[in-house]
């Protein structure tokens, strides 16, 4: 059994002492270890193979058998990569998992899928694939920048509106906090919302995705198409935020929803700091995201709506005029 760790390269370049006390930490455990290899990060990790191809010839070079271990210490987009290439090497090497920014620890962190882009697509090539382990070390997130320690906020506010009205009023009540660095706020926010995404994984009767329905994809069409019509310029923390918006407008023109609830989590976004606008929301492309999500899903087209927070509906159509009065309402 052999230990290959993985790491960020951008956490590399902002946390200069992690690399020589992760080669400390290796000289005493009872474990043969691999020279750690660095990778590029951010969404460059995943939008061509580079970076599954350097893991598997780390695994290739080092001998790594199926019962070896990679240790993957980056955001989300090096989780997904590496969390790829792992799951294709000997069919299965195990990986645990140190997400290393507030969106991959409180979110895809906890996942089962790894995947990369292709076509222009988000997520087109992977696998499901349970992680051996996670290691959430919330000390990891201070060397974050401002933009990329509010980025996870989104994906929090979403499974609070998805599952949890009592969450919600919690990062309602302290979002001056959060977005003050607030860590023992943060660390709460994180902690919630992994433990909220790991038991729907777990509980929720589809943690390979068999059904039609994603629940915890609300706002996830039109994100993950404005991150490719932007060319990755929004994070995904940002495309979300501005998904939300988007679904939670349509939600009440299909009359599901409250007015004044959609409006008071619409102010939350933007109080931690998301802007829920962007000139790519008026690409008559943006719609095409609709169709792609159900063709990544398969079978009928399944989105999630909302009746009231931590009360969802499913609908099986929205069509582009809704779309359209949505997002004239929010510009």
């Amino acid at each position: 059994m052999k230990l290959l760790v993985v790491i960020d390269q951008g956490l590399h370049i902002a946390n200069k002492n992690l690399l020589p006390s992760v080669e400390r930490w290796l000289t005493t455990v009872e474990i043969e270890s691999c020279k750690s290899l660095l990778v590029v990060g951010g969404e460059e990790a995943k939008n061509d193979n580079q970076v599954v191809d350097h893991v598997l010839e780390a695994i290739n070079t080092n001998k790594l058998c199926r019962k070896s271990c990679v240790l993957v210490i980056g955001g989300g987009a090096v989780l997904d990569a590496v969390g790829y290439a792992t799951s294709i090497a000997h069919r299965g090497v195990r990986i645990i998992r140190m997400p290393t920014t507030t969106l991959s620890a409180c979110d895809s962190g906890v996942g089962v899928k790894n995947a990369i882009n292709h076509f222009g697509k988000k997520n087109f090539i992977g696998v499901f694939d349970p992680p051996y382990a996670v290691i959430n070390d919330l000390s990891l997130l201070c060397t974050l920048d401002d933009r990329h320690w509010r980025s996870g906020l989104s994906e929090a506010i979403k499974v609070a509106l998805v599952k949890d009205e009592q969450f919600f009023a919690y990062i309602e009540s302290n979002a001056e906090l959060l977005i003050a660095r607030d860590a023992d706020k943060m660390g709460h926010v994180v902690t919630t919302s992994a433990i909220l995404h790991l038991r729907h994984i777990t509980e929720g009767g589809d943690p390979f995705e068999r059904l039609d329905a994603r629940p915890l994809d609300f706002g996830h069409w039109a994100a993950h198409k404005l991150e490719q019509l932007t060319n990755y310029e929004l994070t995904h923390g940002e495309a979300v935020a501005i998904g939300l918006a988007i679904d939670l407008r349509c939600s009440v023109i299909l009359r599901h929803l409250e007015d004044s609830i959609a409006s008071r989590a619409i102010a939350l976004l933007q109080e931690v700091g998301f802007s829920t606008t962007h000139p790519a929301m008026e690409d008559p492309s943006l719609l095409d995201g609709i169709e792609e999500f159900r063709e990544h899903l398969g079978g009928k087209l399944t989105l999630l709506m909302l009746k009231g927070i931590g009360d969802p509906i499913d609908v099986h159509a929205l069509s582009d005029e809704i779309v359209r009065q949505a997002i004239n309402e929010l510009v």
